[in-house]
């Protein structure tokens, strides 16, 4: 079934519809019309006996009216006979080649415990089936029966002519049930081709061309959501390959000068004037480029992080906070450092908490004039961290990418040290943001809890 086409399955639903349809028509159609057969033939017959009694009953007992005797009733004719039965006398010398005697006597056996004025009643004689009323009527002022009947001729022929007529509708709706599905799974499946089309493109990495679905119903939101994807990808990709070429511009410099001050040496040449200076740009720039590459490293860990799930480790955070700074301080000795905080603790992963404050520490320690200022203040649904500097500002046009991976810095410099801070601030569901002040510049990190 789920290897078929598209159009075969849906004519296989709709047909599979009509048959069970079908199978239920078949059932229920012919009792139902059976049944409403039949109740109109009673109808019949008893309107039948109003109109006889509203001209009168004939004088004795015994006696048969037929309004067509001799005829068979037809779809047309709907044939009501009558005969006048007594209460107690013997019905034996009784004849008709209508009626066998042992019927008239059981009908009057009926009649006779009859409670009602007037009951239906049904017999099968032979093959056919006689459908009869019994009332109770007065003659002479002596209680008698009138029985009137009709055959069940009427309602045979009728159920069968109709029940044919509808078996040929449903046989030709069934053969003709192809057109409508074959249009359906075309209306359908064209959309859904065109799709698979757009993705098999987007599979190869060609998807500069958009998906375009003029629908508004599922298959276009199936495309809507194909183009978003698509989008995505485009982005990504792009991003990818300017995070190559960044990652190669940024790691060529380092590398460019370890390997033009090392040749110099071999040379016997000292830029820097004497041997130990010129060592020590080469150690510098080596320690450089290792933590270029420790955060390209720690970048790709994020990657991998973002699709699991993380720690969520209940941790003192003000601690975690003068940890680090104890750890930061011995690079610029002269800095002086001002805390205005509080007892604060916090849910997440420690040591990814412990990255975010050392990159923005260093951030800050680097570019301060004096000193540096953090705050923590703690609200009910969040704990706010401001960590500021009394350095420079930072330009406008490097302020709005400040937190985008190799965007170049104030000193020409590329860096992803606080696109790492923006990761892992994201990812637990918090925000952080850069702004200059009069006294310089101020990063604040709103972390929930």
């Amino acid at each position: 079934m789920k290897n078929k086409s598209l159009a075969f399955q849906i004519w296989l639903v709709i047909s599979g519809i009509l048959l069970l349809i079908s199978i239920l028509l078949a059932i229920l159609f012919p009792t139902t019309l059976r049944q409403f057969f039949t109740n109109e033939i009673y109808t019949t017959i008893e309107n039948e006996q109003h109109i006889l009694k509203e001209y009168g009953l004939p004088s004795r007992s015994g006696e048969y009216y037929f309004s067509n005797e001799d005829s068979e009733p037809t779809l047309g004719n709907r044939t009501v006979d009558h005969i006048l039965l007594p209460e107690h006398a013997d019905i034996s010398y009784f004849s008709s080649r209508v009626l066998p005697q042992d019927f008239l006597r059981k009908a009057q056996e009926d009649a006779i415990s009859q409670r009602k004025i007037v009951a239906r009643y049904e017999k099968d004689l032979g093959n056919r089936t006689l459908f009869y009323v019994i009332r109770k009527v007065s003659v002479n002022g002596q209680p008698a029966f009138l029985l009137s009947f009709s055959w069940d001729t009427y309602r045979n022929a009728l159920t069968s002519t109709l029940f044919k007529q509808l078996l040929l509708v449903i046989s030709i709706v069934f053969l003709f049930s192809w057109l409508p599905s074959i249009w359906l799974s075309r209306y359908l499946s064209k959309p859904l081709v065109s799709l698979e089309k757009d993705v098999k493109k987007i599979a190869e990495q060609n998807w500069h061309e958009p998906v375009t679905v003029n629908r508004s119903d599922e298959i276009g939101k199936l495309g809507a959501s194909i183009e978003q994807m698509r989008k995505r990808l485009v982005s990504k990709d792009e991003a990818q390959q300017t995070l190559l070429q960044n990652i190669s511009h940024d790691l060529k410099t380092p590398v460019m000068v370890i390997q033009s001050y090392a040749q110099s040496i071999q040379d016997g040449i000292y830029p820097k004037g004497d041997l130990s200076q010129t060592v020590k740009v080469i150690e510098d720039e080596s320690k450089n480029l290792e933590k270029k590459i420790r955060d390209l490293l720690y970048l790709t860990k994020l990657d991998y992080m973002s699709t699991h799930q993380l720690a969520q480790d209940h941790f003192d955070f003000t601690a975690l906070l003068h940890e680090v700074v104890d750890r930061l301080r011995w690079r610029r000795p002269e800095i002086q450092w001002e805390f205005d905080d509080v007892n604060a603790t916090i849910k997440g992963d420690k040591e990814l908490w412990t990255k975010v404050l050392e990159n923005v520490l260093d951030n800050q320690l680097r570019y301060a004039e004096t000193k540096v200022s953090l705050s923590l203040a703690k609200h009910q649904t969040n704990v706010q961290c401001t960590i500021s500097n009394d350095g420079p500002p930072i330009d406008q046009s490097v302020l709005q990418h400040l937190f985008e991976p190799f965007k170049k810095g104030a000193n020409g410099e590329f860096g992803i040290g606080l696109s790492i801070v923006k990761r892992i601030v994201t990812m637990h569901d918090g925000a952080i943001t850069a702004e200059n002040t009069d006294a310089g510049v101020t990063f604040s990190i709103t972390i929930p809890i």
